[in-house]
């Protein structure tokens, strides 16, 4: 066996293989400081950045939800007799808004093309999204009806949470909206997303690129291959648009959430100083209710989240479409009650949801309007 020798000075003389042991343990105390420097620089950052993110005249005070149903969250206008069931306890729900902003305005006045609302289990780390689809005829808050998209046109973030709130018999107070140039540097920042494209989503999605390039004053790269390939932020923005295809408007909200997926994957995977670029690119790009903490603390946990589920709103076997008068083509639920009822059920696992008189009176007039 080979022995160790000793120096001059009386020590041993450690072997290659204890030098590389001692050198690996160096650097990984390195790398560790590094990592927290990275990290508290990160959260410097966010501190210096909070006041670049845009609160679009934003007021919790504007936000209205129906009468017989679990708030679960303090509200002055909401009376605590209202508080007849408890089965959203628990779930962080949150509006995300995709707007048709090509100038950076994010506030009233915009199209909210895209609707989703994230149901977040708080225990278990659970997300589940639900796409409203923009031409789906309903109350917008007001007792107006028109397509869903037009609640944020006319009234901003305020009235397209209210409509939300008041149709799906939601507890939503907060929001995320961001326009064509935020989802761009998001995928941009990750380095990609991988999608599975086919032949005729590549077809679309070079077409869009055209249109998104001219509007955002950006150069784009064609893409040349299918099946699942990395898209950049061009591509993937574009990819979110395609409505030319089966299932039209219905697999475009499918779409925007399988890049949603995607990015959230990638998001996972990401160093803090990735995560750090793409709040240096984004956060000026968005609007949003969220407090500073608030987002610290969605971050802080992004690798804990799982997807567990996504779909449409109203639902595939509870949904007709045709024309709505001067409303044009529209989506109709049939009928409202029944797709709340649904919706409960897939997003809180709550069976046999009985929705609220607002509901059912939106449902009742939704009826009468479209016959469906």
């Amino acid at each position: 066996m080979a022995t160790q020798r000793k120096t001059s000075s009386g020590k041993k003389k450690m072997t290659k293989k204890e030098k590389a042991k001692r050198r690996q343990k160096k650097i990984m105390i390195l790398l560790g400081e590094i990592i927290a420097v990275i990290v508290l620089a990160l959260l410097l950052y966010f501190v210096v950045i909070s006041d670049k993110i845009e609160k679009t005249n934003f007021s919790k005070d504007e936000i209205k939800m129906n009468e017989g149903i679990d708030n679960g969250v303090e509200l002055e206008d909401v009376s605590m007799n209202n508080l007849q069931s408890d089965h959203m306890k628990g779930y962080r729900n949150i509006a995300l808004f995709g707007v048709d902003s090509r100038k950076g305005a994010l506030g009233k006045g915009t199209l909210s093309d895209t609707i989703l609302v994230a149901s977040i289990n708080e225990q278990t780390k659970e997300v589940k999204l639900i796409s409203i689809y923009r031409d789906t005829y309903l109350n917008l808050g007001n007792d107006t009806y028109n397509k869903a998209n037009s609640a944020y046109s006319k009234g901003g973030p305020a009235q397209a949470i209210n409509m939300l709130n008041m149709n799906l018999d939601l507890n939503i107070t907060d929001y995320v909206t961001v326009g064509f140039r935020g989802v761009v540097d998001t995928v941009d920042a990750l380095g990609g997303v991988t999608i599975d494209v086919d032949s005729e989503e590549q077809f679309h999605l070079n077409n869009y690129q055209i249109g998104t390039s001219e509007a955002l004053g950006r150069s784009y790269t064609p893409l040349n291959s299918t099946g699942m390939v990395k898209l950049d932020g061009m591509q993937a923005t574009s990819y979110c648009r395609i409505r030319y295809t089966a299932g039209d408007d219905f697999k475009r909200a499918e779409r925007q959430r399988e890049v949603i997926k995607a990015i959230v994957e990638e998001a996972q995977k990401a160093s803090p100083a990735k995560l750090n670029q793409i709040a240096n690119d984004t956060f000026p790009q968005i609007a949003t209710s969220l407090e500073l903490s608030e987002v610290l603390s969605l971050m802080d946990g992004v690798k804990e989240y799982k997807l567990a589920g996504s779909s449409g709103f109203p639902f595939d076997e509870l949904r007709a479409t045709g024309t709505v008068g001067s409303k044009g083509s529209c989506v109709m639920p049939v009928d409202l009650t029944a797709n709340v009822s649904q919706l409960h059920l897939f997003l809180f696992g709550q069976e046999g949801y009985d929705p609220s008189q607002t509901v059912k009176d939106c449902s009742a007039k939704i009826r009468q309007d479209t016959g469906k």
